[in-house]
């Protein structure tokens, strides 16, 4: 008898399994096993990856999974009853069985998910057919109910599973890790087994696949709870036997109860789950008027033909047409096109933009016809079999962009014509990639935050980098790993786990409609974006369902928006369907560099790039899109020589001429791979695709086989020619082999031009309309950044250099979004904090209905005060909403919310069915009353008004602080936080790949100096107890974090305080997935800064900053005339959740100009207490008061007098 391990985890048990599913299975081929089983924590991830490695290497996969058993009903879920479950192992016998663990797995998540994805007994009866189950380790419930001393339990927990799955479906499950509770409760397990007469069945519970693998393990645990190895307190396990033991060590282990171990092969031998890849599962699609779907296919696109080329269409367009639709029908995929053309048909009569189509789909005519996408592939030369390859089975993949503010409306529509149950969204793993893999490994074993981030800094950033790849390119990072052994360690570790799955999350745009209820086919999970399937969408294609991409894209909607306000300030409507992409203008305008908020052109390498390369046509938009890559970046140059001149340009044969002359004898395209293997070679398009991918992949043994047929072509068994190729076709050899290997040397790089070109359509429209409606187009870019700090101010400033002038926020003249007035833009109100869409419904409403307010009492009388509450007026005024009433925010907020209350009030007692004033005359007097003057009250200072405008913007609008030192800030700053932050879009090209912007670059490690202020801090405690701190800096351009370690922060914190205005030298700092952050090495006032000629990398003078600054420290107004005691107490309170820093520094501005003999108390959200020195005690006055209870709330402020 041979022996089966029944328990295993693999990496799929997400930060727990530490078995990849590849080794696990070479593992066991070695040990001489002929079967091995799946059954990670609670889910079937990794079940298809586990069954094709098996097959693969000859193993019989046992599909499985070890389910968490809810504490009572899985419907059940109290915290202190409901929190802790048992395990139950379950493995599928056949396909039925298979089908009912897909239930059971499913259910777990999608209804009993509380902690973990539960199942009950309920679940099981009702799902048994098929499955053995196994009662798992100490987790389970007949074993925990033994260490708990409750013998009885744990026999009737026997003999209910004995019941549920039927005799010889369950077995008692032995386990020895030489765990003393293992040993304890192995004689009471025998005793069950023998009066239940219930089979044992002997497994080790596998996390890992040698012994050796337990401290990967083990830092795998530390890195799933956040901790470090050396933490007692963490989870951790008990020794290091956990892992793919042999036949001969387990049988050494259970010598006592050999049948347990011959018992395994028993149940393997039960097992018998058959996967089917290939076969197709598509939702049914119901032709109009009894038509088969293929002709009615054919109707759409012939109809779709004549709208697209006119009524007098050429033979090879309907050959062409006539040749794709035979080859959509022979391969199964018509009720695909039909699906597709529905949903996107359904979104364009609903007036919800949609994308020009997505990747190689775009080559496709009948797609074209079918309007779901919209360039023309005939006229850019795209080709049909880069999408669909009759010589290549595969299911098609067609992405679709959709405006992002409706995208849900067009699944929703699938999802009521398919059913609920039949449209799921896709899972996806975040994997440890390598930077990631050293980084969260240098944590876990404890090695300095700076240690760790020199090693994943030297490991360089390019797609498809791993860590074996990273020691063979990058001297520094081997040299670490020689040198050092501390990095050694960590990047040993770091290999071990690297590409090992970290965490499920939903895909972004994945959604997979199947012909049948999902979870017929595939398990289901449950995210925070609700349920999705267990399997990625590779798996999902492979398993024959459809999947589709349902992308919103945010450009779209601003196309949208903009299209709207051209409507309806020009009256005139664009479709840009009936027009080319031949506007000069449009390629002037990206030549000169003002691409912000052009589609794909916006960064800064790439507006760079276009300056350089000035386009002239829309192949240039489409080439660059897809030179601008890592690889493909190093023919830049040649691409922009070649087009400035033209007679550069050689051909090592003239036949490429027709092929490459459209880039400038550049090979940029996977197009112009596939043309030049036809054209030259004599190949099938079929075929020539094929030769395409084995290139892009590096499959030398297919390319050296096909360099033969490509160079002296193919003959068939009968002698017939296959391939004519090259040399047949007049090409000399060498010039025929320099070609093929030219086309190696770049067909990893080469780029999808019907994806390109796709999305240089996007680029040309959002060009053409920043061209001819700038205003409308800035409007609409806005109102898709509203809310965002960074992009926002950006955009803002774009509108100045085209001299559009924003306004702020008006009650009386803003609409939701940023709207057009007079050739202005109007700040939109949904930007204003605090303000919701009733509220500002209800302000639209009001003024639309009842007129325009002329002051603050009249707008609070005309609203619904049940849609607008006192928060959304103070925000209103703090963001310059009503300064078309007044510009005293001050006076205003003083007033706002009595105003506010005695409308509430006057709704109130209306509700309660008692009169109000106006119905028995007196109404008159009441709105004289009501229309009063504003209370005479100092204004706020600028500064003050202008940071309560940013407070509740994001930005500034009226007026920038930094504008008196912008020329102070342009002498010193060597970069900005759009620089910095454009940098991070760009980051993963390095400097070398495009040389020819060198000096333009921002780059890792790039020693600079910013300039700017303070706009928040945030401070944290060290291990080493000292303080740092993370720091907004914001400049003219927008914002960007700066980090001050202790050493700097010891040093310069005092310069750090809200509203600070400061230079900083520094290094820039690129971490992946995290914007760019500048890591302070000196800090300075911008004065002090100029005087010392501050430079990148300068050190600082002899003189410390803070004795420099005590120099230059300004007198006290009250120095020399101090009062000794103060005449009375102030005490404010700074409420939780404001910018502390911000709110500090408008309280300091307001007390400077209220002088006086009062001290001032300042309670802190943390409990700290400021008390202010003499020199800025204030005057007890009304006006202070007013000034700071608008800062800070009326209960916030109290006035004591000694």
């Amino acid at each position: 008898m041979a022996f089966t391990h029944l328990h295993v985890h693999t990496e799929y048990s997400l930060l727990d399994g530490a078995a990849r599913i590849s080794d696990l299975v070479s593992r066991a081929k070695e040990l001489g096993m002929n079967s091995l089983a799946i059954t990670d924590h609670g889910a079937m991830f990794g079940v298809i990856d586990f069954y094709k490695e098996c097959k693969k290497q000859g193993i019989k996969p046992i599909i499985g999974c070890e389910v968490y058993t809810a504490a009572r009903k899985m419907t059940d879920k109290e915290p202190d009853k409901d929190k802790h479950q048992g395990h139950l192992i379950l493995l599928a016998k056949n396909n039925t069985g298979y089908k009912n663990l897909i239930k059971i797995v499913s259910m777990g998540y999608i209804k009993g998910y509380y902690y973990k994805p539960r199942i009950d007994k309920d679940v099981l009866r009702q799902h048994s057919e098929g499955i053995i189950a196994l009662s798992a380790c100490l987790a389970g419930k007949i074993q925990n109910r033994l260490l708990n001393g409750d013998y009885k339990g744990a026999k009737e927990e026997a003999a209910e599973l004995l019941d549920i799955f039927g005799k010889g479906n369950f077995y008692i499950e032995l386990q020895d890790q030489g765990l003393e509770e293992e040993a304890a409760i192995r004689p009471k397990l025998m005793q069950i087994s023998r009066e239940l007469d219930i089979p044992t069945v002997a497994t080790n519970d596998v996390h890992y696949v040698r012994k050796d693998d337990a401290k990967a393990h083990d830092v795998l645990l530390a890195i799933q709870t956040a901790t470090s190895i050396h933490d007692e307190n963490r989870m951790r396990y008990p020794n290091d036997e956990f892992y793919l033991k042999s036949e001969d060590e387990m049988r050494r282990i259970f010598a006592s109860c050999p049948e347990a171990i011959d018992n395994t092969e028993i149940v393997a031998d039960a097992c018998n789950v058959e996967f089917e890849f290939g076969k197709y599962h598509l939702p049914e699609f119901k032709s109009p008027d009894g038509k088969s779907n293929s002709s009615y296919l054919r109707e759409l696109c012939e109809k779709g033909l004549k709208l697209r080329y006119g009524e007098d269409t050429d033979t090879e367009l309907k050959e062409r047409l006539d040749y794709e639709l035979d080859i959509i029908e022979s391969m199964g995929y018509v009720e695909y096109f039909l699906i597709v053309w529905d949903f996107i048909n359904y979104a364009k009569e609903n007036k919800i933009m949609v994308g020009p189509g997505r990747g190689s789909a775009a080559g496709s005519l009948v797609a074209y016809c079918l309007k779901i996408t919209d360039i023309d592939p005939i006229k850019y030369n795209l080709i049909f079999e880069r999408f669909l390859n009759p010589e290549r089975v595969s299911m098609p993949d067609i992405d679709i962009d959709f405006c992002y503010e409706r995208r849900q409306e067009v699944i929703d529509y699938v999802t009521k014509k398919y059913g609920e149950d039949r449209v799921c969204q896709i899972i996806t793993f975040g994997t440890m990639k390598a930077k990631q893999a050293v980084r969260d490994v240098g944590r876990a074993l404890d090695v300095s935050y700076s240690e760790t981030d020199a090693i994943a800094k030297a490991i360089p950033f390019d797609l498809g980098m791993t860590i074996e790849k990273a020691l063979e390119t990058s001297p520094d990072f081997k040299n670490m790993y020689e040198e050092n052994p501390k990095a050694r360690e960590v990047i040993e570790m770091a290999k071990s786990l690297e590409g090992m799955p970290r965490h499920a999350s939903t895909h972004a745009a994945g959604v997979v409609i199947s012909k049948e209820p999902i979870d017929e086919y595939v398990p289901l999970y449950l995210s925070d974006k609700g349920p999705a399937t267990q399997f990625t969408m590779t798996t999902i294609e492979e398993l024959g369902l459809l999947k589709m991409d349902f992308l919103g894209l945010r450009n779209l909607t601003v196309i949208r928006d903009a299209l709207e306000l051209i409507k309806e300030n020009h009256g005139v409507e664009i479709d840009f369907s009936k027009m080319g992409y031949d506007d000069s203008g449009v390629y002037e305008m990206i030549a000169q560099g003002n691409t912000q908020g052009v589609f794909q052109l916006e960064s800064q390498g790439m507006t760079q790039f276009m300056k350089n390369l000035r386009p002239t046509c829309f192949e240039d938009i489409v080439a660059g899109i897809s030179l601008y890559r890592p690889g493909p970046m190093d023919s830049i140059p040649k691409y922009i020589e070649n087009k400035k001149n033209p007679e550069k340009i050689k051909y090592v044969h003239p036949a490429l001429g027709h092929i490459l002359d459209v880039t400038y004898g550049c090979l940029v395209y996977q197009e112009q791979v596939m043309q030049i293997v036809r054209d030259l070679g004599g190949y099938s398009y079929g075929r020539s695709d094929l030769v395409r991918r084995a290139m892009s992949k590096k499959k030398m043994s297919v390319m050296l086989e096909e360099k033969e047929y490509f160079i002296h072509g193919k003959l068939d068994k009968d002698g017939n020619v296959e391939i004519p190729g090259c040399v047949r076709n007049g090409i000399p050899e060498t010039a025929a082999e320099e070609i093929f290997n030219d086309m190696v040397s770049f067909a990893q790089y080469a780029f999808n031009k019907s994806h390109a070109a796709a999305y240089a359509v996007v680029a040309y429209e959002t060009g053409y309309l920043k061209l001819h409606y700038p205003v409308e187009f800035m409007a609409a870019l806005m109102t898709s950044v509203m809310g965002d700090a960074r992009q926002t101010p950006k955009y803002i400033r774009n509108c100045n250099e085209m001299g559009i002038e924003v306004l702020p926020p008006c009650v009386n003249m803003s609409q939701k979004k940023f709207s057009v007035e007079e050739g202005k833009i109007r700040f939109g109100l949904l930007g204003v904090k605090n303000v919701g869409e009733n509220a500002i419904e209800a302000i639209i409403e009001a003024r639309e209905n009842k007129g325009i307010p002329k002051d603050i009492f009249s707008f609070i009388q005309q609203l619904d005060i049940s849609q607008v509450n006192k928060k959304a007026v103070e925000s209103l005024i703090k963001a310059g909403a009503l300064s078309c009433f007044s510009d005293n925010k001050a006076a205003m907020l003083s007033v706002y919310e009595k105003l506010v209350e005695s409308a509430q009030n006057s709704v109130r007692k209306n509700l309660e069915g008692q009169m109000s004033l106006f119905d028995i005359g007196g109404g008159e007097e009441m709105m004289e009353a009501m229309e009063s003057k504003l209370p005479d009250v100092m204004p706020f200072p600028e500064e003050t008004s202008l940071a309560m405008e940013k407070e509740m913007l994001g930005v500034y609008i009226t007026n920038h602080p930094l504008n008196n030192y912008a020329k102070m800030m342009e002498r010193l700053a060597t970069v900005t936080s759009e620089d910095i932050n454009h940098a991070g879009e760009d980051g993963e090209m390095s400097p070398s790949a495009h040389s020819h912007m060198a000096e333009n670059r921002i780059y890792d490690g790039m020693k600079v100096v910013m300039s700017g202020m303070v706009a928040s801090k945030r401070t944290l405690i060290t291990k080493s107890n000292k303080m740092m701190a993370f720091v907004v800096l914001e400049d003219l351009y927008g914002v960007s974090e700066m980090v001050v370690f202790p050493n700097v922060y010891e040093r310069c914190a005092h310069y750090l305080q809200g509203d600070s205005v400061i230079a900083v030298s520094g290094t820039l700092n690129f971490k992946e997935d995290e914007a760019p952050s500048l890591l302070a090495d000196n800090i300075m006032p911008i004065e002090e800064a100029i005087e010392a000629g501050m430079k990148p990398g300068t050190p600082r003078g002899n003189k410390s900053s803070r004795m420099q600054a005590q120099e230059k420290q300004p007198k006290g107004r009250n120095e020399g005339n101090k009062p000794s005691e103060p005449a009375g107490m102030i005490k404010v309170k700074i409420p939780s959740g404001v910018n502390v820093n911000m709110t500090l520094g408008q309280i300091k501005t307001t007390l400077e100009r209220h002088s006086g003999d009062f001290q001032v108390l300042i309670y802190l959200p943390d409990g700290k207490i400021l008390k202010t020195e003499p020199d800025m005690w204030a005057e007890s006055s009304n006006a202070l008061k007013i000034q700071l209870m608008a800062i800070l709330g009326t209960e916030n402020v109290k006035f004591q007098k000694e």
